[in-house]
């Protein structure tokens, strides 16, 4: 499908005679990146750790929290709704603070990308965790099972197929709040260069960088969906699709 729409786009540029600074074919792309492929490779390398250590930063603090969420009325009644006020915020507002707090280095843009991603993957594994069947919890404890046990043995397994739905949306999320957070305050990485280049109207580079954003976005995405074939291959999710007819 990808090679039919760019095999599309490029005699649709070309017959037409659109100009290449309103939408350049995908082989003036490709040629106008080969030219430039250091620095923007080095660009990527920087929004590459920024999106990632973001990232992993949300996962660490989301899920013991949506833990503690599930499990405690206190917490809920007093952290979560400052969670979903701290989402309603829109991020780029909150942006020039973190600058002017921490500086220009790495850590506003993690922090940025862990706002970002941080509140989907909440909601998804509180949602998880609270979804587990009271009657087998019953079950459970009459065999004698303990607390821990039952944890590892019930409530995760139920819980996980939600928390990566949760994962799976925070990745997909993360290469635009890098983004975001580069448009900001930065003197380098593909955001930077997404802005230069948008200024001096090098639309093939443009191009080049969005596509290059979309992969890196991708690939962590279906890193996170590899991870959840391999934990949890018994999830209807990860069955093949049945063919039947009428």
């Amino acid at each position: 499908m990808f090679v039919a729409i760019f095999l599309i786009w490029e005699f649709t540029a070309k017959l037409l005679g659109i100009k290449e600074y309103l939408l350049p074919p995908p082989s003036k792309i490709w040629s106008e990146f080969n030219k430039r492929q250091s620095t923007v490779m080095s660009g990527a390398w920087i929004t590459s750790v920024e999106i990632i250590g973001g990232y992993l930063l949300a996962v660490a603090v989301s899920i013991p929290l949506a833990m503690a969420i599930a499990y405690s009325r206190f917490v809920e009644n007093t952290i979560y709704p400052v969670i979903v006020f701290l989402q309603i915020i829109p991020k780029i507002a909150i942006a020039p603070l973190f600058i002017i707090w921490l500086g220009f280095g790495l850590m506003p843009k993690l922090l940025i990308v862990f706002l970002l991603c941080f509140f989907p993957i909440v909601v998804s594994s509180v949602a998880g965790f609270k979804s587990v069947d009271p009657d087998v919890m019953d079950f459970a404890r009459s065999t004698g099972a303990s607390p821990t046990r039952m944890f590892f043995k019930i409530r995760l397994p139920q819980a996980l197929p939600e928390i990566f739905t949760g994962l799976k949306i925070g990745a997909a999320l993360s290469a635009t709040a890098a983004v975001v957070a580069e448009f900001v305050a930065s003197d380098r990485g593909l955001g930077y260069l997404l802005q230069q280049y948008n200024g001096q109207l090098e639309t093939p580079m443009v191009f080049a960088i969005i596509v290059l954003l979309s992969l890196i976005g991708l690939a962590i995405y279906y890193f996170v969906e590899l991870i959840e074939r391999l934990v949890i291959p018994w999830h209807v999710a990860q069955r093949p699709t049945e063919m039947t007819g009428l």
